[in-house]
């Protein structure tokens, strides 16, 4: 039995063959990546919604050589601190996979029998992710209609995605964790120094969510060092600042062959009431 449900009639989803299907009726197809798409039509606000091929191709990249283990570690050791012997992972906004194939291992290598699901609203990334990690289970959806049934995760995870407050409360059962990762206040200054004429941090605080305990706020800093043009337009095309930098900063960083950059990370730990 698949830990998704019918994003239509919230009945169980089972795999049989080359599809997913209710008791209902509904049925969806699984791509031949593995992934599963739970986003219905009426649901999406494009044709093609979320993360374009140039950005999943560069998240892979860059994330692919490590500059980001620093954080991944800090996210495995939290998880494994606190997980029982057969967690389920919730990853809210997986991208192509890094966190999800990451924290599976991890839990793994520690005797563990994790079950993971990943969700996007990009199907691009999702055909990333179910290359990446083949036992995880995938499916394209949004964080705000989560396709799981209530209480059924113990570790939710949310890297830079939407804040979906109400449905993560939902389907974390009572005591399970939320980790919430977010950019600290000088993370990639040196780059942003080159981007803007007038940079500024990042805002810093600590907010309090109903129905949530904070737990901790885990600090992640550090420095990487981008030794060659591709990484430096890499870690560029996979943040906010590639459609919003003005021509003249993407020029000056276009021009570079390597560039040294702080990596700043917060990690807020939340556990469910």
């Amino acid at each position: 039995m698949s830990l998704f449900r019918c994003p239509l009639c919230a009945a169980p989803l089972a795999r049989e063959g080359g599809a997913c299907r209710c008791p209902g009726g509904h049925s969806f197809d699984v791509a031949k990546e593995g992934y599963v798409h739970l986003l219905p039509p009426n649901r999406k606000h494009s044709a093609l919604p979320g993360d374009d091929r140039d950005m999943v191709r560069a998240r892979r990249e860059f994330l692919s050589k490590g500059y980001y283990s620093l954080l991944l570690n800090t996210i495995c050791n939290q998880i494994l601190a606190f997980s029982g012997e057969a967690p389920v992972l919730m990853d809210a906004g997986c991208g192509e996979g890094y966190y999800t194939s990451g924290v599976l291992r991890a839990l793994r290598a520690a005797g563990k029998r994790p079950r993971a699901a990943g969700t996007d609203i990009s199907k691009l990334a999702l055909r990333a992710a179910a290359k990446r990690e083949r036992e995880a289970e995938f499916a394209v959806a949004s964080s705000y209609r989560l396709p799981l049934a209530d209480g059924v995760v113990d570790v939710l995870l949310n890297c830079f995605s939407p804040l979906a407050l109400e449905e993560f409360r939902r389907v974390l059962r009572p005591g399970g964790r939320f980790l919430y990762v977010v950019p600290g206040p000088e993370h990639l200054w040196e780059m942003k120094e080159i981007l803007y004429d007038k940079p500024y941090p990042n805002g810093e605080k600590e907010t309090p969510y109903g129905g949530f305990a904070y737990r901790e706020i885990l600090p992640v800093d550090g420095r990487v060092h981008l030794n060659c043009r591709e990484d430096v337009q890499s870690l560029f095309r996979m943040t906010p600042y590639f459609w919003k930098t003005p021509r003249a900063g993407a020029e000056r960083l276009a021009a570079l062959e390597e560039l040294a950059v702080r990596i700043s990370f917060r990690v807020h730990v939340f556990e469910k009431l």
